[in-house]
């Protein structure tokens, strides 16, 4: 991934939540706007940890049967990011962090991502290609 993308993102997402979160001050009021901010932090921390324990006894159960566990850690991960972006301030990464705790939203991006693998497997390469191509 290209360096001013990362930049692009670190400087856009911020200015572009806080002007969502002052256009919903607009629409709810300050002490609205402040109670969402804290709930969704709340709701969605609770319910992050809540799946992440059913993630980690579904790891547990694969590897006392002998079973690879890779897409439970996968689900982990994702949940993991979903808790971060839910704690983080802001509208859009509490859509997005809510999304990532949907059981059929990780399973499309599970296969999205494993389309990505094979595919560099496929082309013998060791750079997996998410966003196309490195540069």
């Amino acid at each position: 991934m290209n360096f001013s993308w990362i930049l692009a993102a670190f400087i856009g997402m911020p200015i572009i939540e806080l002007y969502l979160l002052f256009r919903l001050h607009e629409l709810v009021g300050w002490r609205d706007t402040i109670a969402v901010v804290i709930l969704t932090g709340l709701i969605g921390a609770a319910l992050a940890r809540v799946q992440g324990m059913q993630v980690l006894r579904s790891i547990q159960s694969d590897l006392a049967e002998g079973r690879m566990p890779a897409p439970h850690i996968l689900d982990g991960v994702m949940i993991l990011v979903a808790g971060a972006f839910l704690v983080t301030p802001g509208l859009i990464t509490d859509a997005v962090g809510f999304l990532l705790l949907v059981p059929p939203v990780r399973a499309a991006i599970r296969i999205w991502l494993r389309s990505r693998l094979e595919a560099a497997i496929a082309r013998g390469s060791t750079n997996v290609r998410i966003w196309g191509n490195w540069r």
